[in-house]
């Protein structure tokens, strides 16, 4: 009842998908490296996400004017989570995301922010449910980024950028950029 398959021709074939990745991936690899030689970094966009939210964490945390509130080292993220972050300076890093975040795609509002750092919820036997994350986290960051001047409420909803805040983005983007390619050479 059951008949022996005959190979596929386009298997065999030179032209198959599988056969031409190696040769696809190099061209790509030598095409981004020949624009990265002359690319300038100037605005947030510019620089990988991991490598400026760790710069504009460090930068936060250097400048001391974000105050951790005394629950952040108690405080869950999620009521998905079973413990609070490991991470002493979880706070900084969640602030650099959230800011980044804010920069990229304007009129991000708590609602939004807490299904972006939410997460499954696992029920043990249960299927698994997507939770939001915390609220007062996400609220606590953005009052705090507000008090900074780096952040403004929209008029119709959420948090937009200002220009000082921009102006300081872009300047920790530079320098994270530069202490990146350091690293790279």
């Amino acid at each position: 009842w059951l008949k022996p398959s005959r190979p596929k021709r386009w298997l065999l074939s030179s032209h198959s998908p599988r056969s031409q990745q190696p040769a696809v991936i190099m061209a790509q690899q030598f095409y981004d490296a020949e624009f990265k030689e002359s690319h300038v970094v100037k605005t947030v966009k510019d620089v990988e996400a991991d490598k400026f939210i760790t710069a504009f964490a460090q930068h936060l945390k250097r400048q001391g004017r974000f105050e951790i509130p005394k629950w952040a080292d108690v405080v869950k993220t999620s009521k998905a989570k079973e413990l609070p972050p490991n991470d002493p300076d979880w706070l900084y890093t969640r602030t650099a995301s959230m800011v980044r975040k804010i920069y990229i795609r304007g009129g991000t509002g708590v609602g939004g922010f807490r299904k972006v750092y939410g997460g499954q919820f696992r029920r043990g036997t249960c299927t698994n449910v997507f939770c939001k994350s915390s609220g007062k986290i996400a609220r606590y960051i953005l009052q705090q980024l507000e008090e900074m001047g780096l952040v403004e409420q929209d008029e119709n909803s959420g948090r937009n950028i200002t220009k000082e805040g921009q102006r300081e983005l872009d300047t920790v983007a530079v320098q994270a950029a530069e202490v990146g390619e350091e690293d790279e050479d």
